[in-house]
């Protein structure tokens, strides 16, 4: 049995995506230092070590779902050199296709305003009124995992292949290519939709 103390032990010393670590555990029978060597041998921790680098190459990508959604997302990378291989520029467009999908509003946690995150929390107390104060927090906390879950783009289930993470797609191609990749912003409009005032 693959306990989630285990899989957040190994997603912290190595910084690979939940979904990576689970998997690494169970295919090496929960043997932590296996679970290790076969995230070196997938190049999944060295790309964690990676995503400290700069990235200031990369490409603008567009995206046009049957003339009612538009995207555009910059992506970076560390060199010019990457940002033209097919595979960097086949992941543009898959992130591109899947926030004209999944409509997040933010690349990650750490862009949500704290007062929408206090909204949240505050909304989420009244709903467990009444419950024991042992547990209240640790609702309140899932309850936020899900709603980051829901409107950032890094933590959502990738279109194509739910069973990962916007993240942990991202993950595998610094893996793949040997460098640092990151969103750096998008943009989605829907045909007829309100834009917020900026």
């Amino acid at each position: 049995m693959i306990s989630a103390t285990m899989v957040m032990e190994l997603r912290e010393k190595t910084g690979v995506g939940m979904m990576d670590c689970k998997k690494a555990l169970t295919e090496t029978g929960g043997d932590f230092e296996k679970a290790l060597d076969y995230l070196r041998k997938k190049g999944l921790a060295t790309a964690a070590k990676k995503s400290g680098r700069k990235a200031s190459e990369g490409l603008i990508c567009s995206y046009i779902h049957m003339d009612k959604i538009g995207v555009m997302i910059e992506l970076n990378c560390e060199t010019d050199f990457v940002a033209k291989t097919d595979d960097y520029k086949q992941l543009a467009k898959d992130i591109a296709m899947h926030i004209a999908a999944a409509n997040p509003e933010y690349i990650d946690p750490a862009e949500i305003p704290a007062a929408v995150i206090e909204r949240e929390k505050e909304i989420y107390k009244d709903q467990v009124k009444g419950k024991p104060a042992n547990v209240i927090d640790k609702i309140i906390e899932g309850k936020l995992e899900k709603f980051y879950s829901e409107k950032c783009l890094l933590r959502q289930a990738f279109v194509k292949n739910p069973d990962q993470t916007v993240h942990d797609l991202v993950v595998e191609k610094i893996a793949k290519l040997g460098e640092n990749i990151l969103v750096r912003r998008f943009v989605r409009y829907q045909l007829g939709e309100k834009q917020d005032e900026a």
